[in-house]
């Protein structure tokens, strides 16, 4: 794909149709908590509908169209809308029940095994993930209006601090053990402050962000209100690190499952500290950029 293929215009509305909704609700929290007071049940379930849209703008712009894409990405929001709101009917202590758990699997699922990925132009997929994000934000913040998310990228001095200590405490494992599984590779040349700076900035929103949000904020948060805070750090880790199964290989890549899920435990810690996806995406994106740049 030419580097002008992404400034069609059916792809700059997409994209901003889709990374719009996700900073509006991670700088401005408070809104969307109102959001869901005030919006109609009619609304809140029915309304997720319009995230097709931004599917329909990019195939069309690149000849791709196909109705029965359009009918999954209008009917999976809106499905998933219509579970969450029963489920905040049936669940309003917010113990977390099976309805939330089917939407986490779907979702993560629909992206680890890149399902829904077809239905996008080479090179486009992460429109695809970003999509199903704002399905979940929806969902899960202004229909269930689950508690303890964390989701507010206002980031303070206190998420700089825990996400780069929780950083350096993983470096003195990580290092160490990638070098001696052979999935670590020091580089004998550093890169420029300008590329470290653009990966750090690109991995922080469209990577970090993402994962946080759905493995700390929404399976770590549902899973301690059902085993505590211990049991529930170690099982979304093994569970993030299990999703990386399939990453740079086409068979079982273990060594990233293992560097994976010790990253988790570390980004688990980053978030429950104060329960901000902003401290653990600090983490998260120091880990990946770190690795890319310098320890590929």
């Amino acid at each position: 794909m030419n580097i002008g293929d992404f400034w069609r215009p059916g792809v700059v509305a997409a994209t901003v149709l889709l990374v719009g909704p996700m900073l509006a609700a991670g700088f401005c929290p408070e809104s969307v908590g109102r959001l869901g007071q005030c919006l109609p049940r009619t609304v809140r379930v029915v309304g997720p509908v319009l995230l097709c849209l931004p599917y329909a703008l990019t195939a069309t712009a690149f000849g791709i169209f196909r109705w029965g894409w359009l009918a999954v990405y209008a009917l999976l929001p809106m499905g998933i809308a219509l579970l969450l709101e029963q489920e905040r009917d049936e669940d309003g202590e917010q113990h977390g029940n099976w309805r939330d758990f089917v939407v986490l699997l779907a979702l993560g699922l629909a992206v680890d095994l890149r399902w829904l990925e077809p239905a996008w132009p080479r090179g486009l997929a992460a429109l695809g993930k970003i999509l199903l994000l704002d399905a979940g934000i929806f969902g899960f913040l202004v229909v269930r209006r689950l508690e303890g998310v964390g989701f507010d990228l206002r980031l303070t001095l206190r998420d700089l601090r825990r996400g780069l200590g929780e950083y350096f405490l993983y470096a003195l494992i990580a290092v160490p053990l990638g070098l001696w599984l052979g999935f670590l590779h020091v580089h004998a040349i550093l890169p420029s402050s300008l590329r470290a700076v653009g990966a750090f900035v690109f991995t922080f929103l469209f990577i970090a962000i993402p994962e946080e949000l759905f493995f700390r904020g929404w399976v770590q948060n549902l899973l301690e209100r059902r085993m505590g805070r211990t049991r529930a750090l170690l099982l979304a880790a093994a569970v993030f690190g299990l999703a990386h199964w399939n990453k740079q290989t086409l068979s079982f890549n273990w060594r990233y499952v293992v560097m994976a899920a010790i990253a988790g435990v570390s980004y688990g810690r980053a978030w429950r500290a104060q329960r901000r996806v902003g401290a653990s995406a600090i983490t998260h994106a120091s880990v990946d950029a770190t690795w890319s740049l310098w320890l590929r």
